[in-house]
Formats: C-alpha cells, structure tokens, sequence
C-alpha cells in the first residue's frame, strides 16, 4: 500500500509540474499579459482573482477579492532574469503593504535566504535554507528579528 501511494503521490508531483510548464508555454506563446477569474454565481459577474504575467510569462501580480468583489489581498513580485523571486510584496485591502520578503539565490539558484520585512521595513523573521553538495535542501532555518534561532526543520531522503 505504501508503495503505491508513493508512486502515486510522485505521479501527481511530475503532472502537476508539467501542467505549470506548459501553462507557463501557452502564457507566453499566446502572449497572455493578465487573467481574470470571476464569480457568475449572481447575475453580476464579481471578480475573485486577477493575475498578471510578464513577456516570459511569469506572474507579477495577483489579486484576491472578495465576494462582493473588493480587494482582499494582492502580492507584487520582482523577479531575476531567471524567473525566480527575488521580492514579494504583500498588500492589504487598503492597498497598502502589509509585508514584504525579500529572497536570496545561491549560485545554483537555490533559495538560500528569505528575509521578511512589515510595513514599517522592519525586520521580522529570517529563513535561511542548508543544501548539500547535490542540491538537496537538508535544513530550513526560521530566526526571529533578533537573530536568534525560533525553529529548525530537517529534510531525510530515502533513495
């Protein structure tokens, strides 16, 4: 039974990755700059999402709403010529920035840092993320804004 829920499980991770390659491929083909999701439940159609993508079809912002079609939450990224995040700024209803996480790349593109700001730029946590010579991820590291150490997290593989 374990086996084949493992089997399976690995099944779901290699479609799901694949689903996002190639809607990432069609963004870009197509030249796809933003989607909106609306709710058609009432005879008003209410926006519940919004997502923006860039040229390379990467997303640089998402909107979340209400059900009555008002700004919940949104999250602004910027991002290297890789793709990957470097910046993600999260902000509120009011529009204005809750959060935001700054993430640092070792020279395999890995994440190595993550670095969360509040509103007023202040420290609040930092995440720092141990590999091995592979590039397996072997620990995720939380801090406090003081330094000083809140959580460690261990990651075992089987081969």
């Amino acid at each position: 039974m374990t086996k084949i829920l493992s089997v399976l499980m690995l099944c779901l991770a290699i479609f799901s990755q694949q689903g996002i390659a190639q809607s990432k491929t069609e963004l870009k083909k197509y030249k796809v700059k933003s989607i909106t999701e609306y709710d058609n439940k009432s005879s008003k159609n209410i926006i519940d999402n919004k997502t923006i993508y860039d040229a390379n079809g990467e997303i640089l912002e998402e909107y979340s709403y209400n059900k009555e079609g008002k700004l919940k939450e949104a999250h602004k990224y910027k991002r290297d010529t890789n793709g990957d995040v470097l910046e993600d700024s999260e902000y509120g209803e009011n529009g204005k920035l809750k959060e935001k996480r700054i993430v640092k790349h070792n020279e395999k593109g890995d994440k190595s840092e993550e670095d969360f700001y509040n509103a007023s730029n202040k420290l609040t946590k930092k995440v720092v993320y141990v590999y091995d010579s592979k590039g397996l991820k072997l620990e995720k590291k939380t801090f406090d804004d003081k330094g000083k150490l809140k959580s460690t997290k261990k990651f075992v593989y089987e081969f």
